[in-house]
């Protein structure tokens, strides 16, 4: 039972990890190394000092959107963790982890309806940007937490309390 919480516990911080590096870091869209724009700021790099400039981001309505549902992933995520550690030492024996449970897959809805705004709304949140670019490495981490999140909402409603 020990390793189970182990494991639990592990992907929990996992995928706590992930949320923060692809809400917080800059890479959700790339122009070719001279650009990057994150939920916060859009960067370009300057080359003569060889720093990055960064600036607020468009008021964009949808991006507006997909900032908070990260921030909520973020909060729900945190949340449910803490929820853990308190039925862990509260809980009688052989009780369900509901409640947190469905704080973790709330935190996947969350954090896949802020992608797919992101996905299929990039044209309107990039208008004012040069054309080309892709997505960058914080877009595919807020999708590779999503499963994780899920199957571990998941497996926290079937984990039972053991002594």
């Amino acid at each position: 039972m020990s390793l189970l919480l182990l494991v639990v516990s592990a992907l929990h911080i996992l995928i706590l990890i992930l949320l923060f590096v692809a809400t917080l870091d800059k890479s959700w869209w790339t122009l070719l190394g001279k650009e990057s724009l994150n939920l916060w700021y859009d960067c370009t790099w300057n080359n003569d000092n060889k720093t990055w400039a960064c600036s607020n981001v468009s008021e964009n309505g949808w991006l507006k959107a997909v900032q908070v549902l990260m921030v909520l992933s973020l909060i729900l995520c945190c949340l449910s963790f803490i929820l853990f550690m308190f039925q862990l030492y509260t809980m009688r024996r052989g009780g369900l982890f509901y409640a947190t449970g469905l704080c973790q897959l709330c935190t996947s809805v969350a954090v896949f309806t802020g992608a797919l705004i992101y996905a299929i709304h990039a044209e309107e949140i990039l208008a004012e940007r040069l054309p080309g670019g892709s997505f960058g490495y914080c877009f595919a981490l807020a999708w590779v937490a999503f499963p994780l999140a899920l199957a571990s909402g998941v497996i926290y409603i079937h984990l039972r309390k053991r002594e």
